[in-house]
């Protein structure tokens, strides 16, 4: 099975990816900011990262440089869901590493679960 991070600090949004990735087979490790995500990160191994941006502590883009910079974690696939929508953040978000880059307003969460299961495939 499957098993990836959602980081994500809507609690709403948060659930309902997880209930709808679940009845996909793919297991959850739900985070609701960036320090969790990171202590879940070293704790368990992941297929991949579903990271928003705006979110406590630490935000998507320090998550995502930790990642890459570890060595151990440099090579798990991410995709950034976030409400920004602006050049400069895709741009800083590839920049850094990542793999896709879903603008939450623009995507269905079944179109999410297809680009997740893209890269766990």
């Amino acid at each position: 099975m499957a098993k990836i991070l959602l980081a994500e600090d809507d609690l709403f949004l948060q659930r309902m990816y997880t209930t709808k990735l679940t009845k996909e087979g793919i297991e959850v490790l739900a985070a609701p900011d960036g320090e969790k995500a990171l202590a879940l990160l070293a704790e368990q191994t992941v297929d991949l990262a579903l990271l928003d941006i705006l979110m406590p502590k630490k935000d998507g883009f320090e998550v995502l440089e930790a990642m890459k910079a570890d060595p151990k974690l440099k090579n798990i696939p991410v995709i950034m869901l976030t409400n920004l929508g602006e050049e400069a953040d895709i741009k800083r978000a590839k920049k850094l590493g990542a793999n896709d880059y879903m603008i939450k307003a623009h995507f269905l969460p079944s179109e999410v679960i297809a680009v997740v299961k893209k890269y766990i495939k």
